[in-house]
Parts: C-alpha cells; sequence; structure tokens
C-alpha cells in the first residue's frame, strides 16, 4: 500500500476540514448546531457530545465546509497518535464570559504539536457579562494574538444563541482555507481516516469516514486496520443515501466485517484476495503484539544522542508539568536556552498539576518525553505510560532536569539511580493523638507498606512531603510491613499535616548500571 504521488495537474482543491475545540462548557456542540441549524446536544446525555461526529455545511455560492465534532481534545490527538493527521484548521472556542481555562490551554498545545493553523472563535458574546478584551489578553500570554491588536490569529465574536457571527466564522475559515491551498486528487481510488464506528443492531458495523483522497462510491472494497468489505451504502450525516463521497467529505458506511478503531487508515483496493491476505497479516500482528506485551518504542533521553547522530532526530519535544506556574515558566525558559547545533528544544505544552492522560496521549501522538517537577501522574496515566512506552521524568531540583536533557544531547547521559515504587496507601481517616500529633488509618491499595521504605505524600497529584514512616502500626502492634487490602495505622516522621485522602506512595531506590548509549 505504497503512497501513490499524484500528478500536480490534476490536484483540484478541497474544501477544509475543521475541528471544534475548548474548554468544557464553552458551547462548542451548541456552536455547531448553530451552524448546521441542527440540534445535535438536545440528543445527546447530558448534552455533551458522547461520540465523535463529522457534518457538512454548505456555504452558498461559496463553498462547503466539513466539522468534526470531538469529545475534547484528546480523542484529537488519539488520532494523530495512530498516524492520522485529518483536521486543516482548529476553531479555538471560548467563551467570552469565562475566558482562558486549562482545557483552552491544553487544546492549544494539542493543535500546536499537529502544526495546525488556529482560529479563536468567541462564544457567547451576546451576553452582558462578556468581556472579549479580557479574552484576547488571556489568549496574547498564550502567543495568539488577535488581528485587532495587530497579530495574526482571526478572532470572530459569536453567538450560538443569537446566530451573531456565525456567516463572518464560516468566510473566515474558507478565507483561511485558501491561504493554505488545500488540494487533492478526486479521480484516484479512495483513501481516508476512519473517524469512528459503531456496531448498531439492523445495519450491523457503521463506520464514519472521512475521505482525504480520491472519491469513495458505491461497491468499492474497502480495508480498514483488520477489517475489509464492499460498500453497500453510502450515507451523508443528514441521513441520506449518496452514491460518492468526494475528498474532505464524511460520510457513513456501511459493509465493513467489523468495526475499525478511531483513527484508522482506510484505502480502496480493487482485488479482494489481496484486501483479504492484507487484513489476516495485519490481524495475526496485533495477536502476536498482545502476547507478547509489545509497545512501540518512543523516544527516550538515553537514546537521544544515538537518534541525534543519525540525523533522524532534529528537535526534542518536551512536555513539562509542575506544581506552580512560576516553575513551568522557569523550566521552559532554562530548556529552550540550551542550544544546540544538531537538535532544538520545544516545549509543546506547560502546565500545573499532575501528569495526567491528556499528557501522556500528546506524548504518544508528537513522540515528546515528559518532565514532572514536584507532581506525580496519576494511575490512568501511570497504566497509559507503561502501555504506550513513554519516557516520563520526575524531578525535585530544576538544574538536575536541565543536567539531564543537557547530558542526553551529548550523549552522557548515565542513569545510575532508579525508583522502583512499591505501593500506594490511600489515609481515609485521620486521629489526633495529643502525644505523636496526626495518626493516618489507611489503607494499602496497591503493592505494599514497609517501615524502610522512602514514602512521598500526594495530595491531588502534587507531592507535598517527601520522608519516611516514623511508625506503622497494625491495629496496637508495630509491625514492619502492611500488604494491599490491609489497613494500617501510620504516622509520617517530621509532618504533621496529614489529611483525608492523602496517598502515601513508598519507593525504594535501586542502583542501576550505566547504559552505554
Amino acid at each position: 500500500l505504497e503512497k501513490v504521488s499524484d500528478d500536480p495537474s490534476k490536484l483540484k482543491p478541497r474544501p477544509p476540514v475543521v475541528t471544534l475545540m475548548g474548554h468544557v462548557d464553552h458551547g462548542k456542540t451548541s456552536l455547531l448546531d448553530a451552524i448546521r441549524k441542527t440540534n445535535v446536544a438536545g440528543k445527546e446525555a447530558g448534552q455533551i457530545t458522547q461520540h465523535i461526529g463529522a457534518y457538512g455545511v454548505d456555504i452558498p455560492g461559496k463553498g462547503h465546509v466539513t466539522f468534526l465534532d470531538t469529545p475534547g481534545h484528546e480523542a484529537f490527538t488519539a488520532m494523530r497518535a495512530r498516524g492520522a493527521n485529518v483536521t486543516d484548521v482548529v476553531v479555538l472556542v471560548v467563551a467570552a464570559d469565562d475566558g482562558v481555562m486549562p482545557q483552552t490551554t491544553e487544546a492549544i498545545a494539542h493543535a500546536r504539536a499537529a502544526g495546525c493553523p488556529i482560529v479563536v472563535a468567541l462564544n457567547k458574546s451576546d451576553l452582558p457579562t462578556a468581556d472579549p478584551q479580557r479574552v484576547m489578553g488571556g489568549l496574547q500570554k498564550l502567543d495568539l494574538v488577535s488581528e485587532e491588536w495587530g497579530g495574526k490569529t482571526i478572532c470572530a465574536k459569536v453567538s450560538a444563541k443569537t446566530g451573531l457571527g456565525i456567516e463572518e466564522l464560516l468566510e473566515m475559515l474558507l478565507l483561511e482555507a485558501e491561504v493554505l491551498e488545500l488540494k487533492a486528487n478526486p479521480d484516484r481510488s479512495a483513501q481516508g481516516t476512519v473517524i469512528e464506528a459503531k456496531l448498531t443492531k439492523g445495519q450491523g458495523p457503521v463506520a464514519t469516514m472521512l475521505v482525504q483522497n480520491g472519491t469513495l462510491r458505491v461497491g468499492d472494497l474497502v480495508v480498514a486496520g483488520q477489517h475489509y468489505g464492499k460498500v453497500r451504502a453510502l450515507r451523508n450525516d443528514r441521513g441520506k443515501a449518496v452514491k460518492e463521497a468526494r475528498p474532505s467529505y464524511a460520510v457513513e458506511v456501511l459493509g465493513l466485517s467489523g468495526t475499525p478503531e478511531a483513527g484508522e487508515i482506510f484505502v480502496v483496493i480493487s482485488d479482494e484476495k489481496v484486501a483479504r491476505r492484507l487484513v489476516e497479516k495485519r490481524s495475526l500482528e496485533i495477536r502476536e503484539r498482545e502476547i507478547k506485551g509489545f509497545h512501540p518504542k518512543h523516544l527516550s533521553l538515553e537514546d537521544l544522542y544515538s537518534q541525534m547522530k543519525e540525523g533522524r532526530v532534529k528537535e526534542l519535544k518536551l512536555i513539562i508539568k509542575a506544581d506552580v506556574q512560576g516553575s513551568v515558566e522557569a523550566l521552559t525558559q532554562s530548556l529552550e536556552q540550551i542550544a544546540a547545533e544538531k537538535i532544538k528544544i520545544r516545549v509543546l505544552h506547560g502546565g500545573v498539576g499532575g501528569i495526567n492522560e491528556s499528557d501522556v496521549m500528546l506524548a504518544v501522538a508528537s513522540d515528546a518525553i515528559v518532565i514532572g517537577f514536584h507532581v506525580k501522574s496519576d494511575e490512568r496515566a501511570e497504566v497509559l505510560i507503561e502501555h504506550e512506552g513513554v519516557d516520563v521524568r520526575f524531578y525535585n531540583i530544576i538544574y538536575e532536569a536541565i543536567e539531564d536533557v543537557r547530558k542526553a544531547m551529548e550523549g552522557l547521559l548515565e542513569p545510575t539511580m532508579k525508583e522502583v515504587v512499591e505501593g500506594r496507601t490511600e489515609v481515609r481517616q485521620i486521629f489526633q493523638s495529643s502525644r505523636i500529633g496526626k495518626i493516618g488509618g489507611a489503607i494499602v491499595r496497591k503493592g505494599k507498606l514497609a517501615r524502610n521504605h522512602h514514602i512521598r505524600v500526594i495530595r491531588n497529584n502534587i507531592i507535598v512531603h517527601v520522608g519516611k514512616l516514623a511508625s506503622l502500626k497494625r491495629f496496637k502492634d508495630d509491625v514492619r510491613e502492611a500488604q494491599e487490602g490491609y489497613d494500617c495505622g501510620v504516622v509520617v516522621d517530621g509532618f504533621n499535616e496529614l489529611q483525608e485522602g492523602d496517598i502515601l506512595e513508598s519507593y525504594r531506590i535501586e542502583k542501576v548500571a550505566t547504559k552505554l548509549v
């Protein structure tokens, strides 16, 4: 399935594919409703988008725009992680009465990592509490300077409720598409991306597919991931049957043998034998991978130098999470100052708080390294880190992080000490003792807790104390360790601020032989 390069003379302009992103409740779906003049959110449980929709909008006399309504930027990045970059323009929806929120910052980081131009839609501009100037000020801090203020970012003031500014927003998107000179060849066999797939009772597997090149027709033989089948029917976003779908159009496809994953690339093949062989080979590969527990190899600091020497890496991408904004800024500035001839450093995203799933997905999609400063990753992120093989590093001292990155670039990084996490214990209740202070009634959630372990107290994924246990008891007896599932009483040495809900993470430090890079 080699990519066939198209003859430039056969390329024709295609409509832009636009993804709406932004903070929860800032009105992404209601804005899309207003654009489509139909009601999607009303049908959704709890008014929140449950699935990815792909919708086409015709602008009379001007052109066509395809909108992807994703449930947050995680889905957008999950697609990129599978190698599908489907979006041409990102519309960042920001509520004019609310301003820049944590998820807004995350959405910007994800859009930039994908290299997509950003158009800002200031929603709820009709409200008396709306303050567009304040929002623009917040966006300016994130390097999105509006045209009104002499920058390059298009900012459209809109209202999903009253329909204010929606036509102008659509015109801006078409203008942005003209600048990007989007082209595709409609006169070839189709290929594109699966946006979502579901199993329905009456019709079997139904996949929403976005055609990116060529034209998809009824009767074509389609291969998507480990499934294939002849296209029995095509439906557009309004449920009407269509005969074909051209580049940048999204359709529901009936006739596949199963439900492919979102982000899978689909191709049209003329020979059924080739299609069947290909699908069998892919299924076998996936099964083998599951048995071996193999995950794709992502860039790590250890192998950075060898990849630089081979010329495979030109840029070191980092994601930085810290306990306070000041630390994020200090780390970002210090790391970006490490200039090297062969490689440059780019911080994709910096934020406050623990490392979450969204950060790990961004690292997977962009082949980035995650640096945590005075923070830890949550449990769901831990599972994903293990599964995807992402290099995540934790530091308590800024210069150590900078030193490690510099050494990695020079090929001198020596991993000599390694932390091995032994267990996680949750504090359920606090007892006050006049003699000892605060005693935590706790339960060992994972692994074990031992008297001699190093421990760190974690509150809301932020490390609040590092030290050792002063005492560990089961009922009234002192014990050396407590196993998973058992409760115990703990006193942390030199820390009298324990609270209910705190997590005690116990770990030991191991010496690891130096790796030859």
